[in-house]
């Protein structure tokens, strides 16, 4: 891999940083801001869902106008909406005596932002490499910079709201006028020598794609949203019970919440950089990290100790984080280079709607026992390593 395609990399590598942050930095902070605004635990998961809503909703249209126009040409506009976001929900924070309302529509901004930004970063890493071996590696550095980014995002968010507490909201701008600058000056993105495809041209290519790959495809879609469900549903959990249970408040809390995300953001670098081309490797991979995911949360339910917790979701970070990188790559090197950037925001849709999910649910869950958070954790995860075992057969050329 030659510097500038480095360059290239680090660059775009900052889109799913700035979206992560832009997201799961309000996590440690949700309980703070339910006490501001005077609002339900329900209520405040909102602000995560409507978010991801807006993303489902649009991340497959972005994927068609950056198949027919350009990555760039997606990404760049979808950044300064995204920050325009921030900026509402900033001022309203700020500025108004009820403001909640105002939140909620400056975060389905951001969500449009987000649908057009990160999500085209996995077809725009697999147009830029021709070996599939350099497109898994590529891929690993994107997840793990996603991944660095929930890392650092409850603890940034929880000492930024040290300060006040709507000063997360106005981060957001600036780290999307960052990305877009790295993007402008630093990556290139490769010319499209083909004619645009039509949207009937689209619709009958995306019909063919699933009559062909369904199966395999709706198994790696169904995995990644029942992930992120997991992930998001437990960090929102883990949020609330610190502060209710420990009275851990601020940044302790945020570097708390922040121990599972180190494994997850450690074993998908690793996993990015030996999975190879192996397809087979990848599944058993995702099959593995499942069964670990699965194990965790089925452990957690037996304990309320803080340390034995952490111990034990730590252990469930290194399940999602060997799965992560291997759906990213068998989506990205199973379908030709043309339909990457819809069936790649198709993918993205998916695990949106298990990060929408995730939190209103389990503020339902957390209202009847620890146990039960956890046994419905175990129960998906349980489904998605069946999903995993049945539909996905690289054996049979997926």
């Amino acid at each position: 891999m030659d510097n500038k395609k480095k360059w290239d990399l680090i660059s775009l590598a900052s889109i799913p940083l700035v979206m992560t942050l832009g997201n799961s930095m309000l996590i440690p902070v949700l309980p703070l801001i339910e006490k501001k605004l005077g609002i339900t635990s329900f209520e405040v998961s909102m602000i995560i869902t409507v978010y991801s809503i807006a993303a489902i909703l649009l991340i497959p249209i972005a994927g068609y106008l950056s198949d027919r126009y350009g990555r760039k040409k997606v990404i760049i506009p979808s950044l300064f909406i995204a920050g325009a976001g921030g900026l509402v929900t900033g001022w309203a924070s700020w500025s108004l005596e009820d403001p909640y309302s105002m939140i909620l529509i400056g975060r389905v901004l951001q969500g449009i932002g987000s649908s057009g930004a990160a999500p085209v970063v996995l077809p725009l890493v697999g147009d830029l490499f021709k070996s599939d071996k350099d497109v898994s590696a590529g891929l690993g550095l994107i997840e793990t910079s996603n991944t660095i980014g929930k890392v650092l995002s409850p603890i940034l968010g929880a000492l930024l709201a040290s300060f006040l507490w709507y000063l997360p909201f106005l981060a957001i701008p600036v780290f999307s006028l960052i990305s877009i600058l790295l993007v402008i000056f630093l990556v290139e993105s490769p010319e499209k020598n083909e004619k645009p495809q039509t949207f009937s041209c689209f619709l009958s290519c995306l019909k063919n794609i699933f009559h062909n790959d369904g199966k395999w495809l709706t198994a790696i879609f169904a995995i990644g949203g029942i992930i992120m469900f997991v992930l998001f549903g437990i960090l929102f959990y883990l949020a609330g019970f610190l502060e209710k249970e420990f009275q851990i408040v601020g940044v302790k809390k945020g570097a708390i919440i922040a121990i599972p995300l180190v494994a997850l953001s450690l074993t998908s670098y690793i996993a990015g950089k030996r999975i190879g081309e192996n397809k087979t490797t990848m599944k058993w991979c995702i099959f593995a990290g499942l069964s670990l995911l699965a194990a965790a949360t089925i452990g957690v339910s037996f304990t309320e100790i803080l340390w034995f917790m952490l111990l034990i979701l730590f252990v469930a970070g290194i399940g999602i984080g060997m799965s992560l990188p291997c759906l990213d790559a068998l989506i990205t090197e199973g379908v030709k280079k043309e339909e990457r950037g819809t069936i790649t925001s198709l993918y993205s849709s998916t695990r949106f709607l298990g990060v929408a999910a995730g939190p209103p649910i389990y503020a339902i869950l957390m209202k009847q026992s620890h146990e039960i958070v956890f046994y419905t954790s175990a129960a998906v995860a349980v489904a998605a390593i069946l999903l995993c075992f049945v539909s996905i057969k690289p054996e049979a050329d997926v």
